[in-house]
């Protein structure tokens, strides 16, 4: 079982930045690709942001490229998500998801791929 631990999330003004970030526990980190979800009020939950297992692929919403990087720590067993140029649509609780990546090189974007998740950090943005 993997348990996944997220923080970092807040209140900022429109142009601001947060980094959240978010610990797992009870399996090698590494084995893993790592991704961040976000679910507004009322809203189904959205793809972010994707690392794949090696570190080496990304993927992105179209809507926070240029604003939004994905990173990880093996070391550390962490994942972080750095959010600059922040708007007040990325106001939601954002959620970070681990899947047992088949290789090296995916960075899973779909819900059903992920089998773990963690319970999420709100995230607002005020204009």
């Amino acid at each position: 079982q993997v348990h996944l631990v997220e923080s970092g999330g807040g209140l900022v003004q429109a142009g601001g930045s947060l980094r959240l970030s978010c610990v797992a526990s009870g399996r090698t980190f590494s084995s893993y690709a790592m991704g961040w979800f976000r679910q507004a009020p009322g809203k189904e939950r959205e793809f972010v942001a994707a690392m794949s297992r090696s570190g080496g692929f990304t993927n992105y919403l179209d809507s926070v490229k240029g604003r939004f990087t994905i990173s990880r720590d093996n070391a550390q067993n962490t994942v972080y998500l750095q959010m600059n140029s922040l708007k007040p649509e990325d106001t939601a609780v954002y959620i970070c998801a681990a899947d047992l990546a088949p290789s090296f090189y995916l960075a899973p974007t779909l819900i059903n791929t992920y089998d773990y998740w963690g319970q999420g950090t709100q995230v607002t943005v005020s204009s």
